[in-house]
């Protein structure tokens, strides 16, 4: 006869043998099957022999029994106070398997740029932040929700981002949505539903994202790039005509095969070359916006992160109508959280919200009161000062100790974010790149982009925690040295 109980939130189905043997045998045998077989992880607590006697409809002792010839065999363990659980074992290595060769570990330091100290989370702060949060919430939170996100953290994100980032926001305007992929996954989506056949890239960026443009159906031409960073004067002296449904050539530097609908840009600090879009570039590419009806993608990634100046503003402040803003936790706080939003022109926000679906199925809502009270609370802002300080302190770390070490060697792009663009010798790249592991810089270049290429690595100094941050340093200086 089979019988079914909850272990402690753990759903366990088991055959209890009736018959035969006996009760109390058929549940130790069950028991022990269940374990062994995995079922049962070592550290699970199980029932108490009380809740799970009336659960299977049986007397206490017969629990109480199974459980103590399971303790017997070892099994199981049983501590007063803590109850019983699957027992911790060691499990033997099959012979045919400890003769197997190991496989290699990886890099014993992570460069991945992009990436935050995971380590430095404000743990404790996020918890407070929670608990408010939950207190607070009322009863319809928990319902499927506006598909645009919680209003609180619109409201919130709303406020701080005219505060620090310059951006003009409204909150009926914005959209929660799951990170940058998601939200570049909906603009494709609506770009495409308005005739847009080509987008616009910069000659440097993650690949991830060109594969996601041409999933939605559209052309990524890349534009030139210079020491003034991405040449969106290409769009201005070359474009005809655009915009999301025209067929008139824009000539973006490749782009004659369809008009281009769009652009995508990074121009506080573009990814990954670090240099910050020069303001005639800034201008000129607002006014191809405006005269073609073209939309501008501005990817703010790690605008709070800047050190030797003042912040460079969003470029959506020169013209919310024609440009959407993109920005995310995922630098600030962590890409765990799978939070980013949306700051959309009027006009677009519609359809956008239409394209995500009818309710709020992506961003879970707890996290989302909890990033609202974390803004609204100040600790937000604490938290990114106080990283602003420990990556300005790696990054002239960094700097000094390449002087030092690897003279031939030069950090660039470094006055705002985490990661550093390191110029290395020429033709010493792919060697470089096969020896340690890391990622080049031709690894980010598209590969239509007529721009020559560089010899040079992309270094994310923001990944190893505080204490591990001087042996990663010390390793990387040593294999470029």
């Amino acid at each position: 006869m089979a019988g079914s109980w909850a272990t402690f939130g753990v759903d366990l189905h088991i055959d209890v043998a009736r018959t035969g043997s006996g009760l109390r045998r058929g549940l130790t045998d069950a028991l022990r099957e269940a374990v062994r077989g995995g079922r049962l992880a070592p550290g699970t607590r199980l029932p108490s022999s009380r809740s799970l006697a009336g659960d299977l409809g049986v007397a206490r002792n017969t629990v109480a029994d199974a459980y103590a010839d399971l303790v017997a065999e070892g099994w199981l363990t049983a501590r007063q106070g803590s109850g019983t659980r699957v027992a911790r074992r060691t499990v033997p290595v099959p012979a045919s398997a400890a003769r197997r060769p190991r496989a290699p570990e990886g890099p014993a330091y992570d460069f991945v740029p992009g990436t935050p100290d995971l380590a430095s989370f404000p743990r404790a702060e996020w918890l407070k932040a929670t608990r408010r949060a939950l207190t607070a919430a009322p009863n319809d939170a928990f319902g499927y929700g506006d598909p645009r996100g919680r209003v609180e953290l619109r409201t919130a994100l709303a406020g701080y981002l005219a505060r620090a980032r310059g951006v003009r926001a409204d909150p009926e305007h914005l959209l929660i949505c799951s990170g940058f992929v998601h939200g570049l996954m909906l603009l494709g989506e609506v770009l495409r539903q308005r005739g847009a056949r080509t987008l616009a890239v910069e000659s440097y960026g993650l690949d991830v994202h060109r594969r996601l443009i041409d999933r939605a159906g559209l052309e990524s031409v890349p534009l030139p790039f210079d020491e003034l960073g991405t040449r969106t004067d290409v769009l201005t002296e070359r474009g005809k005509g655009g915009g999301t449904g025209s067929d008139k050539d824009a000539g973006a530097g490749g782009a004659e095969a369809g008009a281009v609908g769009a652009v995508l840009l990074t121009p506080a600090h573009q990814f990954p070359m670090g240099v910050p879009l020069h303001p005639d570039r800034r201008a000129g590419v607002v006014d191809w916006a405006r005269r073609t009806g073209g939309l501008i993608l501005e990817d703010d990634y790690d605008g709070e992160f800047r050190y030797d100046r003042q912040p460079v503003g969003a470029l959506q402040g020169l013209d919310p109508d024609r440009v959407v803003y993109f920005g995310t936790a995922s630098k600030s706080l962590a890409p765990g959280l799978r939070l980013g939003w949306l700051v959309l022109p009027p006009d677009l926000a519609a359809e956008v919200v239409a394209a995500k679906g009818g309710a709020d199925w992506s961003c879970g809502v707890l996290d989302q009161l909890t990033l609202a009270e974390f803004i609204t609370s100040g600790a937000y802002d604490r938290h990114v000062r106080a990283s602003r300080l420990r990556y300005r302190r790696r990054r002239d770390q960094l700097v000094s100790a390449l002087a030092d070490r690897a003279p031939s060697v030069t950090a660039t792009g470094i006055a705002a974010g985490f990661h550093a663009v390191l110029r290395l010798p020429p033709g010493t790249e792919r060697s470089v790149v096969r020896t340690a592991a890391w990622h080049g810089l031709a690894d980010y270049r598209h590969p239509a982009a007529t721009t020559p290429p560089v010899d040079a690595l992309v270094v994310g100094y923001g990944t190893p925690s505080d204490s591990g941050w001087p042996a990663a340093l010390e390793t990387l200086c040593a294999a470029l040295s």
